[in-house]
């Protein structure tokens, strides 16, 4: 069986003794209808708020940086940027011959010592980047002034995009969309003001959500003898 936004809405309408969509009327699809598609959306956001760093929201980007430019914007879909992971990239073509982890410095740090760099306009007097440091706004800045076209690399967590169109696939994965669905099913009661079947499922989205933490996020530390 399909793992989709049709398939998810599916099976909300099927508990709640509602005829089926299907991949021709779907986008078309109206009053109830609709609100069992918003409950799919506003239940994987649901999820997503519940946790900062899901595994299945993991993602990596590069910047290519610019000589004379120290500050670069997150993706806007960045919902938290592991700075401690922001690394140089191997490129001989900018003789950078071995990838290097660049150093986390303060912002406080970056002000007292490095934020003349800012005015510098003789691109000649930077080099490969050292340190990198999380902005005021978020941006990341790289210390020193890079002099060439280097590429960092760093890992965030994203924002996942609602769903929109009959087959797009959540991010959660497979074994988890139950507790999509749960959370699908209190939203749809909410929006039928059936209170008592609603904090059923309420309660089982929650359960459901502390077991998939349970899963894939909590980390079981083990001493071994050596």
């Amino acid at each position: 069986m399909a793992y989709n936004y049709l398939s998810l809405s599916n099976e909300v309408c099927r508990r709640l003794n509602e005829t089926t969509l299907t991949s021709s009327n779907f986008a078309s699809a109206v009053g109830f209808y609709a609100q069992i598609k918003d409950s799919i959306n506003a239940s994987i956001r649901d999820v997503n708020q519940k946790h900062f760093s899901w595994p299945f929201n993991h993602n990596t980007d590069d910047i290519v940086l610019t000589p004379g430019e120290v500050r670069y914007p997150l993706p806007e879909n960045a919902k938290y940027t592991d700075f401690d992971t922001v690394r140089l990239v191997r490129d001989t073509a900018v003789n950078v011959a071995t990838a290097k982890h660049l150093t986390l410095l303060s912002y406080d740090e970056y002000i007292d010592t490095y934020v003349d760099q800012e005015y510098e306009t003789d691109t000649t007097q930077g080099s490969a980047p050292n340190y990198v440091v999380r902005s005021q706004d978020g941006d990341i800045i790289v210390v020193p002034m890079p002099d060439k076209a280097y590429t960092i690399e760093y890992e965030f967590f994203m924002f996942p995009a609602d769903l929109e169109t009959y087959d797009d696939v959540p991010r959660i994965p497979f074994r988890f969309k139950h507790i999509i669905v749960d959370g699908a099913m209190y939203h749809a009661y909410m929006f039928r003001d059936n209170l008592e079947s609603a904090s059923l499922a309420l309660r089982r989205f929650e359960e459901g959500m502390k077991h998939m933490r349970t899963a894939i996020v909590n980390e079981n530390v083990y001493a071994r003898a050596v």
